[in-house]
This record gives C-alpha cells, sequence and structure tokens, in this order.
C-alpha cells in the first residue's frame, strides 16, 4: 500500500495482523531494543517488534545487514550508515521504508485506521484555510474521512521534516494541499507549503515538501519523500 506512494528507489515492507499473542514480540527483538519497551505494555511491545521487523526486512533488500533499530531524539529512529527510512503503526498493520541516503533526502511515511478523527482534534492541527479545502473535499467524496488523512499528513511531512531540521514542526506551520485523482482506489497527492524556514539542501531552501496519499483496507497511509536539491 505505501510502497505505490514512494519512488522505486525505495524499499518497503509491510504487515498486518502484528496483534500476536503475548510473548512473541521479544524473540523477534535486540536485547537493547528490549530494554526500550522493557516497561511496555503487550500491545506496545507487539507493535515495537513488528514495526522493527519490517525495518530489518527492508535492510536486508537493500544488502545492509540487519542491525537494532533504536529511538534516538524525539523518539526517530536511528537508521544505519547510508540509509533513511521512516516507520509506522496503527492497529493490525505496521510498515518501514528504507532507501539509500545517496537516492533521496529525507522521507516519511504514516498509517492510520480509516476513522474521524476524536472531536476537537481537527481544530487543533489544522489552519483555516486547510479545513475549508477539507469542507471542499468532503463535499465531493464524503466517503472519506478527510481530517483523519490530513493527520497522516502532517504526521508525514513531520517525519519527513525532523532528520532534515532536528526541530519541532507545529502541526499550523504546514499548510497541506490535498487533492484526489481518478481511479477505483481513492488516492491522490499532497503538497505542503512549510510556513516556517524551510531546511536547506545543497544551498537552495526548501519551501514545499510533496507526497501521496491513498485509503485501502480500513487505513489511511500518506508518504512525503524529500529529493536531493
Amino acid at each position: 500500500m505505501i510502497e505505490e506512494l514512494l519512488p522505486r528507489s525505495v524499499v518497503v515492507v509491510e504487515a498486518y495482523d502484528v496483534d500476536g499473542p503475548d510473548g512473541s514480540e521479544e524473540a523477534a527483538l535486540y536485547p537493547e531494543e528490549a530494554a526500550v519497551v522493557a516497561q511496555a505494555v503487550a500491545k506496545r511491545r507487539r507493535e515495537f517488534a513488528a514495526v522493527r521487523g519490517c525495518a530489518r526486512r527492508a535492510m536486508d533488500k537493500l544488502g545492509v545487514p540487519p542491525q537494532p533499530v533504536l529511538p534516538g531524539e524525539r523518539g526517530a529512529p536511528q537508521w544505519p550508515a547510508g540509509l533513511i527510512g521512516s516507520m509506522t503503526h496503527c492497529d493490525g498493520y505496521c510498515a518501514a521504508a528504507l532507501v539509500r541516503a545517496a537516492d533521496l533526502a529525507s522521507l516519511g511515511i504514516d498509517a492510520e485506521p480509516h476513522q474521524p478523527l476524536p472531536d476537537g482534534v481537527l481544530s487543533v492541527v489544522s489552519l483555516p484555510a486547510e479545513a475549508e479545502r477539507l469542507r471542499r473535499l468532503a463535499a465531493e467524496r464524503p466517503d472519506i474521512h478527510w481530517d483523519r488523512l490530513l493527520f497522516s499528513a502532517k504526521e508525514s511531512v513531520y517525519k519527513a521534516w525532523f532528520p532534515l531540521t532536528g526541530q519541532w514542526l507545529e502541526f499550523t506551520e504546514a499548510d497541506i494541499d490535498l487533492a484526489v485523482e481518478p481511479g477505483e482506489r481513492p488516492h491522490g497527492t499532497l503538497r505542503a507549503e512549510l510556513l516556517v524556514p524551510g531546511p536547506v539542501l545543497d544551498g537552495r531552501r526548501v519551501r514545499f515538501f510533496e507526497g501521496r496519499w491513498t485509503v485501502d483496507k480500513g487505513i489511511v497511509a500518506t508518504a512525503v519523500a524529500v529529493p536531493h536539491a
């Protein structure tokens, strides 16, 4: 699902039905990873292990020996030298996307249940212009939960932003425009205008992040790929 949202140079590994029986998750973790979630509830440990299993399979496809993926600053995953990537998980699904650093500057992926956001969340994460565009999109395609889609897009933008800047990005510091493309399954593009100074890549200030989205199997998925300048 997420693979189709990213350039071909990116390796994506997905897993469904990740909520296996208690105890199975520890075997899939390196000791230093297990220590990170030693005090977490079983569901959190399963998700933590499952998405890292996806990441290690992606490493293998890129010819990189599988190794631990530990959370760094603000929880961002620390990747092996020469790789960049992103991970996501929600109920029943997880995915990891990896690419060689020579092929992309950064990327971000996110998956969410295709359900409305809880009451009050949209007003916190959206700009007035975004909310107005969502109302128009909802009138045209009421089958899509546009509020959840916008939230997912903001998450993907942040995941692509942070490795390039090392700084927090507020929900209201990126103005995201969503567009629908024709097809049987809902899918389309996203374009995020950065409302704060963007990262500098090869001497050029980046003002926009671009990506894609889809809805399938009860899941909203978004992805952002940042090319080298």
